[in-house]
C-alpha cells in the first residue's frame, strides 16, 4: 500500500475501487501502463470480500455453455441481453483457470475443482473456496497487484470526474487525500466502486458500499441503466447487535430449510422449489409471509435451519458460517438461524459495452457499478464475481482498449505536468458543528425512507412522496456552506484541510451526497417502470407487463440538473 504518492505522478489509467473487479482489472491491464488503484478502505475491505457464495462457471463435461446461458436468461426476466451473457458463460473458464494459476485456493473433491448447486442453476457449476469465496479471491489478487511495479495503490476518496471542457473526455477525477482535495488526470479512468447497499436500511454490504461510482458518473452525464432492478437476498443474519450478515444462498443449495415460527416450511407455498426459488422469489415469500403472521413484520424474521444437513458437510462447506453465528450466540448444530430480506446486489449500473465503455469518452466501467446486460432483471447466484473476471479481464484486450480509443497516455509523457500547473489555488475549508450534524442525520434518515418506499415492495404513492422528500433534502443539503464549496471546484483548485478530523466529515459529506443521488435514481426509475418484474415488485402493478419488456436509462439533464428517463430495446 502506498503511503504518499506525488502531484506529479504519471498515471496512464486510474481504477477507483479495489474490490474483485478494480483488483483483477489492475492486473489485466498492460503493465507497460503506469496504473493507479484508488481505495477508500484498505484492500480488504469491500463487497467482494464479503462474498461467500463462489463463482460460476462451466467445467463439469455434464454441464454446457447453453445450460448457464439459459439459467442466466431465465433468472434475468427478459432483460438479459443475449450477447452479453453469451460472452460472460464463454469466457467463464478461461478466468478460473487464471484464478487457480494465480493462486486462488478453490476447494476440490478427488483432486477435481469442487463444484456446488444453487438457486435457479440447472447445474452443479458454482466453485468455491468452503464459504469466504470472496475473500480467497481478493486477497489473492491483492497480493499479486501489490507485486506489480507499474499499479501504485492509493487510500484516498473520489470525489468527481474530471471532464475536458471543450469535447466531454474524462481526463481524470478530484480526489480526497491526506486532508487535502486536489485533481489527478489520467489517459483513462475506470470506475469499479461496486453496489450501493446503504442506501436502504436493510443490506448485506459494508458501510463503504455508497453507489459513489454511479452516482459521480451521473453528476458527470453518464448513461446509467435499470437502476430500479435491486436484488434483495432472503437471508440475512437479523439479531439485535449484529450486522446483516449474509447467510449464503449456497446453505440452501445444500439442504437447509427455511421455517416459520411454528416450524412450517413455509416457501412451498410461494414457489414449487421452496427454498431454492430464485432470490426475488424467496424474499417475497419471507416478506409476504411475515406480514400475515406477523404483529410486527416490520421487525420479525423467520428461521433458516441446517439441521438437515450433515454435520460434517456444514463444517467443511461453511466455517465462516458457523463462527459468526458463533460470535452471537447462535449453535448452528443445535438451532435455526434468525434471518430476514436485505439489499444485496444492484442489477443496474452505468451503462456499458461489451468492451466496458461507458457514454462519457475515456470513462470506463467494471463490476457491480456498471451494467453489461448480463443480470437483466434478477443476477443469477455466483454471477456476480464472475461478471467482474470476464468483463475485468477485457483491459487486457487491446482490441478494446489501447492507447489509441482510450485516450491513454503513453508513461514518457506524464498526465500532471507538475503540481504547480495542476493545483494554482489553494483554498481552505470546514466543516460546522451544525454541518456535521445535519449529514449525521440525513445518513440515518435516507436509507429508512428508501426501505420503506423502494425495498421489497413497492407503489406509486409512497414512492412519489418519497421522491419528493429526497428532492428536498437534496436541495437543502446543497445549500450547505460546504456544499457551495465543495460542488463548484474547479481543475485549477485544490482544497485544505486542518486536521483528520475534518477530512472525516468531508468524507461523510461526500457519501451522503452520493447516496442522495442514488436514491432519488432509484425510486424515479422504480416509478417509472409500471410493472413488476424480477427484483423490481411493486403492489400496485403485480404482473409482468410485456410491454415493459425493456431497458430503463436514465441521465442527468444538464439544463434541468434532474433525472430525464426514458426506455430502450434489450438485445435479444
Amino acid at each position: 500500500m502506498s503511503s504518499a504518492f506525488s502531484l506529479s505522478q504519471p498515471f496512464d489509467v486510474l481504477v477507483i475501487g479495489a474490490g474483485a473487479a478494480g483488483l483483477y482489472t489492475a492486473l489485466c491491464l498492460p503493465p507497460s501502463l503506469q496504473v493507479g488503484l484508488i481505495t477508500k478502505e484498505p484492500l480488504s475491505l469491500s463487497a467482494s470480500d464479503w462474498a461467500q457464495g463462489g463463482i460460476a462457471a462451466v467445467i463439469d463435461p455434464q454441464d454446457s455453455i447453453n445450460l448457464h446461458v439459459q439459467d442466466t436468461l431465465q433468472a434475468g426476466a427478459g432483460l438479459c441481453d443475449r450477447a452479453a451473457v453469451q460472452f460472460l458463460v464463454e469466457n467463464a473458464s478461461s478466468c478460473i483457470k487464471n484464478l487457480v494459476d494465480l493462486g486462488v485456493g478453490f476447494d476440490r473433491h478427488d483432486g477435481q475443482l469442487a463444484l456446488t448447486l444453487e438457486a435457479a442453476h440447472s447445474r452443479r457449476r458454482v466453485l468455491h473456496a468452503a464459504d469466504t469465496t470472496g475473500r480467497a479471491v481478493v486477497s489473492t489478487l491483492a497480493a499479486r497487484v501489490l507485486q506489480r511495479d507499474n499499479i501504485q495503490v492509493i487510500q484516498a476518496f473520489t470525489l468527481d470526474l474530471w471532464l475536458d471542457s471543450s469535447d466531454g473526455h474524462c481526463r481524470g477525477v478530484s480526489l480526497l487525500y491526506e486532508n487535502q482535495v486536489f485533481w489527478v488526470k489520467a489517459g483513462a479512468v475506470i470506475l469499479a466502486t461496486g453496489g450501493g447497499g446503504q442506501v436502504f436500511a436493510q443490506t448485506t454490504n459494508p458501510a463503504l458500499s455508497t453507489g459513489d461510482g454511479v452516482a459521480i458518473a451521473y453528476r458527470a452525464g453518464a448513461i446509467l441503466r435499470d437502476l430500479e432492478f435491486v436484488q434483495f437476498h432472503p437471508t440475512a443474519l437479523t439479531k439485535p447487535g449484529a450486522p446483516h450478515f449474509l447467510i449464503s444462498e449456497a446453505v440452501r443449495g445444500e439442504g437447509a430449510h427455511l421455517v416459520d415460527d411454528r416450524g412450517y416450511r413455509f416457501a412451498f407455498d410461494y414457489h414449487p422449489a421452496g427454498e431454492l426459488a430464485p432470490r426475488d422469489v424467496v424474499s417475497r415469500a419471507i416478506f409476504n409471509h411475515l406480514q400475515k403472521t406477523s404483529a410486527d413484520p416490520a421487525h420479525a424474521h423467520v428461521w433458516l435451519d441446517l439441521r438437515s444437513i450433515p454435520q460434517a458437510t456444514i463444517q467443511h462447506r461453511f466455517p465462516n458460517i458457523i463462527q459468526v453465528c458463533h460470535r452471537w450466540g447462535i449453535d448452528v448444530f443445535q438451532e435455526p438461524i434468525p434471518v430476514t430480506p436485505a439489499a444485496h446486489y444492484w442489477m443496474g449500473g452505468i451503462a456499458t459495452d461489451l468492451g466496458n465503455r461507458t457514454s462519457i469518452p475515456g470513462l470506463y466501467a467494471v463490476g457491480e457499478t456498471a451494467s453489461t446486460g448480463v443480470h437483466g432483471a434478477n443476477r443469477l447466484a455466483s454471477n456476480s464475481l464472475l461478471e467482474c473476471l470476464v468483463f475485468g479481464a477485457q483491459f487486457g484486450d487491446s482490441a478494446k482498449f489501447n492507447v489509441q480509443n482510450a485516450g491513454v497516455i503513453s508513461n514518457s509523457q506524464s498526465p500532471i505536468p507538475n503540481s504547480q500547473s495542476t493545483v494554482n489555488q489553494k483554498l481552505e475549508i470546514s466543516c460546522s458543528l451544525e454541518e456535521i450534524t445535519r449529514i449525521k442525520k440525513l445518513r440515518q434518515e435516507l436509507p429508512r425512507l428508501v426501505w420503506q418506499s423502494a425495498g421489497i415492495c413497492r407503489e406509486a404513492a409512497q414512492m412519489e412522496m418519497a421522491i419528493a422528500q429526497v428532492e428536498q433534502w437534496r436541495e437543502e443539503f446543497a445549500c450547505l456552506p460546504i456544499s457551495q464549496i465543495l460542488q463548484t471546484l474547479v481543475p485549477e483548485q485544490s482544497l485544505c484541510l486542518q486536521t483528520a478530523e475534518e477530512e472525516r466529515s468531508l468524507r461523510a459529506w461526500a457519501e451522503t451526497r452520493n447516496l442522495l443521488d442514488i436514491a432519488l435514481l432509484i425510486l424515479k426509475s422504480a416509478n417509472f417502470r409500471t410493472e413488476s418484474r424480477g427484483g423490481h415488485f411493486r403492489s400496485d402493478y403485480p404482473q409482468t407487463d410485456p410491454g415493459w419488456q425493456v431497458h430503463t436509462l436514465v441521465q442527468q439533464d444538464l439544463r434541468s440538473q434532474t433525472p430525464h428517463l426514458w426506455t430502450a430495446a434489450v438485445d435479444q
